[in-house]
């Protein structure tokens, strides 16, 4: 296929038409293939998205993008030790002050700003409307080069919706795909994926802030000297998790004590030293601890009380395959082919790297993985809508993105930080 020392779209490899839907779970893509769509892919692999399971936040690691403030539009600024962003990034026009991460500047088809807020109001016109848009800017486009488009509408549909109603999107989408996959044929690859899942339940809140101040603590939108706050959790999407920043980082494993007791929560963790997170829930406390041996990475669990994380089956395992050194270490691919499909997909290393990495600039001192059917978030945002499903927590139904394609077979299931060769290689 290569011609004259060129390589690229239509040289060394088809052309690929990216495509991602944002909050589609890999469960509700398999009932849609066995439902007869998207019959001319190959079968699904399950994306591991990054916890807390946001948007901008895998899409930085999928793509291999910088980190984004944040792990909303409304965030803590550290070194400000204050709350900014939030509604106004929506207002206007996308200038530069409102691209969260530089995936966003690979894009070329999302939809309009406003849209961004409208679909979680008016989820069926705006989804319709952003598919058709699609579908003519697709056409228009050069046919010498890979085409990259953002599907947000999928995401509100499911949020104030639900499947049934995004199962009649993905049936529009479809038809949409069958007509570009004949247009082209074979001369272009279509890569479906999604950034992160969803959890399929009506969601309701959890009290954080209430519990927080009843255990004496005091949350504000900064800790300037004129603030008596000692806690700043940022407020905006209806979410799984939350992210909590301590003025007094003497405060933070007393933080993620006092939210054992809170309904809703199924664990915390924080930074616990150098090389180890703490992990703290209803169901225990535990500690994850990594070290590099000759440029390998390997993890231990240590469970000090209960199993918050549910590992000890696959800890026993491990320890009778041969696979714990004398220290209790196993190798990070271990730990990777033991829980990916665990009810926390590959919770050693996500964790870990949640907070000992820089997913957003502005890392969280605590880290709150809710239930399933429990979310946090902005109060008036709450007051518009019911919540029919939402993400964010480290859970298996929001971790489990998806990504499959029409021309290769990839592999069961692959990690948000090392996709960037398979979606852009």
């Amino acid at each position: 296929m290569q011609s004259n020392g060129e390589k690229g779209p239509g040289k060394t490899r088809p052309r690929r038409l990216l495509l991602c839907l944002d909050g589609v779970p890999h469960e509700v893509i398999e009932a849609a293939r066995q439902r007869g769509l998207f019959d001319s892919f190959r079968a699904p692999s399950r994306l591991l998205s990054p916890f807390p399971t946001m948007t901008n936040v895998a899409l930085s690691a999928m793509l291999g993008a910088t980190a984004p403030l944040g792990y909303e539009s409304l965030y803590f600024d550290k070194s400000a030790r204050e709350l900014r962003g939030g509604v106004r990034k929506y207002i206007g026009w996308r200038t530069p002050d409102k691209i969260p991460s530089s995936y966003m500047d690979e894009l070329d088809y999302q939809e309009p700003l406003a849209f961004e807020f409208l679909v979680y109001v008016a989820p069926e016109k705006v989804w319709r409307t952003d598919m058709q848009r699609f579908r003519a800017r697709f056409r228009a486009a050069p046919q010498t080069r890979d085409y990259f488009a953002f599907l947000k509408g999928t995401d509100g549909l499911l949020h104030i919706r639900g499947p049934k109603h995004l199962a009649v999107a993905l049936e529009s989408l479809d038809k949409i795909l069958r007509e570009i996959q004949t247009t082209c044929g074979s001369e272009t690859e279509t890569v479906l994926f999604s950034d992160h899942g969803m959890n399929l339940f009506e969601n309701r809140r959890v009290h954080l802030k209430t519990h927080l101040h009843n255990h004496g603590f005091s949350v504000g939108s900064s800790f300037s000297e004129r603030s008596r706050a000692n806690l700043a959790i940022p407020a905006f999407g209806l979410c799984g998790y939350a992210a909590i920043y301590c003025g007094d980082q003497e405060a933070v494993a007393n933080v993620a004590s006092s939210l054992v007791e809170l309904e809703g929560v199924d664990f915390s963790i924080y930074k616990d030293g150098a090389e180890a997170i703490a992990v703290t829930g209803a169901d225990g406390a535990a500690r994850v601890e990594r070290k590099q041996t000759n440029g390998a990475t390997r993890y231990r669990y240590i469970a000090s009380n209960n199993d918050p994380l549910q590992l000890q089956p696959i800890l026993e395992a491990l320890n009778q395959a041969g696979k714990l050194d004398e220290e209790g270490f196993a190798s990070d691919k271990d730990w990777l082919e033991n829980t990916a499909n665990h009810i926390y997909p590959d919770p050693l290393a996500n964790l870990y790297t949640s907070l000992h990495t820089q997913r957003v600039k502005h890392t969280a001192d605590v880290l709150v993985s809710l239930r399933d059917g429990y979310y946090y978030g902005w109060s008036p945002f709450a007051r518009l809508t019911r919540l029919a499903a939402t993400h964010g927590n480290a859970l298996r139904p929001s971790s489990n993105a998806f990504l499959m394609s029409t021309h290769r077979t990839l592999p069961p299931f692959i990690r948000a930080d090392v996709a960037q060769p398979l979606l852009r290689g």
